[in-house]
């Protein structure tokens, strides 16, 4: 999928839409997308001036942006403006590389569970093959209620 494609299905814009392209959705299954991180990201001037580092909280982000797309697109369904898909959880989260401006972070994110509304997801980050971030991931569509 093409950026152009993400669009649809990621209501997040710039400066928080953090996919940059999807290599592979098995639907019901898996999908895998990339993240180029660049100096030129707004976070980088304050973390850190002296040695630039992507955030890990942004990395799980990404993680849960990549279950929204392939969430999406097993339901069959884009986003509407009645529902959001949020972030409920995060479970066993681990930190193992540093990312730095100049690579390309590789998201795989895989289904291990349904249940309703609430889904599950097992999810990595790496960075040429080496695992920068791992994590269990909770995702539920709730509905907009005025």
């Amino acid at each position: 999928m093409s950026i152009h494609e993400v669009l649809e299905y990621l209501p997040h814009r710039y400066p928080f839409l953090l996919i940059d392209r999807v290599l592979e959705c098995v639907e019901g299954e898996r999908l895998v997308a990339i993240k180029n991180v660049s100096y030129n990201e707004n976070f980088f001037p304050g973390h850190f001036p002296q040695r630039p580092v992507f955030p890990g909280v942004l990395i799980l982000e990404a993680l849960a942006q990549a279950t929204g797309i392939l969430s999406f697109r097993t339901m069959g369904e884009k986003p509407n403006g009645n529902s959001l898909y949020l972030f409920v959880g995060i479970d066993n989260a681990r930190f193992k590389r540093q990312v730095s401006p100049g690579d390309q972070l590789r998201l795989e994110v895989e289904i291990t569970r349904v249940k309703s509304r609430l889904w599950c997801y097992n999810a990595r980050a790496t960075v040429d093959g080496v695992i920068a971030c791992s994590a269990e991931l909770k995702a539920s569509l709730q509905e907009i209620k005025d």
